[in-house]
């Protein structure tokens, strides 16, 4: 039996389940996925991807592998949304209960859902900040309401959200949304003030959850996803409100999803692997 990767290539001593403050959970997930398939492989595009990082921290002067990173076995084999969303949900309510901060790696944007559910189960006041390119609140698409076109509308049902680099979505959409919890691309990637995060960090609760799907980036950064639109975020837009959430906000956990490897466009793997480890360097080390 091939041997089950883990984030990073840490000591052992800081990839141990027991002492590890982290868990990564691999959600191996596509079934509902409507473009460009393959999300599936995100997780382990992530993982394969995580050695090549440098694991030291410029800004923070911290490492932040040394609070323990155990990634746990993927949940997969599903090929309906609902069973999926029920194991995700399980699995992370019990790293929840054994006091673990859980970052979920996708997988479609649907792998989402049984993340925020057990969160919001765990967690009074909780809000969702969703970064994105598509606001995904239509009710049902293709027959289910669990496809990932739907993923906030779910959301809604369970907490707040607040979306961030939206810039498509059809019509049928905006009697869901609520335009004042709405930051779109083409009003905060304009070259003009970063006022926007101060508005966007005061629309959120005290507890906050945060689901970054990869497609919120341009694609002339990040071409390796579903469902890839122009004009998105660049990385240091997206870090710039990370810090500002993870400042004066408590983050609970996180999940970075549709990441759909594509061999000639490896460098996306190692951005989304990136990411993960600034987020949990942000959580853990900020000051």
């Amino acid at each position: 039996m091939a041997k089950r990767r883990q984030f990073g290539d840490f000591p052992p001593q800081y990839t141990h389940p027991d002492t590890s403050k982290i868990v990564l959970v691999p959600v191996a997930y596509d079934g509902t996925s409507t473009y460009v398939k393959g999300a599936d492989k995100g997780p382990e595009a992530i993982l394969r991807a995580s050695p090549n990082l440098e694991f030291y921290d410029i800004q923070t002067d911290s490492e932040v592998y040394t609070q323990g990173i155990y990634t746990d076995s993927p949940v997969a084999g599903f090929k309906k949304p609902e069973p999926m969303i029920e194991a995700v949900r399980k699995r992370v309510a019990g790293h929840i209960h054994n006091g673990k901060f859980v970052v979920v790696l996708g997988g479609e944007h649907s792998v989402s859902i049984g993340a925020i559910a057990a969160q919001a189960e765990a967690n009074k006041n909780l809000s969702v900040l969703q970064l994105d390119a598509h606001s995904d609140l239509r009710d049902e698409y293709e027959g289910s309401r669990y496809n990932h076109a739907c993923v906030m509308a779910r959301v809604k049902e369970i907490c707040p959200i607040v979306q961030v680099g939206i810039r498509s979505m059809d019509i049928c959409e905006k009697k869901n949304m609520d335009r004042g919890r709405v930051f779109f691309a083409h009003d905060i990637c304009d070259g003009q003030s970063r006022d926007w995060i101060d508005r966007c960090v005061g629309l959120l609760t005290e507890n906050v959850y945060i689901t970054i799907d990869l497609d919120v980036f341009d694609p002339s950064i990040l071409p390796a996803t579903g469902t890839p639109e122009p004009g998105g975020m660049g990385w240091y837009d997206v870090l710039a409100l990370m810090k500002a959430v993870f400042r004066s906000r408590n983050v609970v956990g996180f999940d970075v999803v549709e990441l759909c490897p594509r061999k000639e466009h490896w460098g996306s793997d190692f951005l989304a692997a990136k990411l993960v480890y600034s987020l949990l360097t942000y959580k853990f080390c900020q000051a």
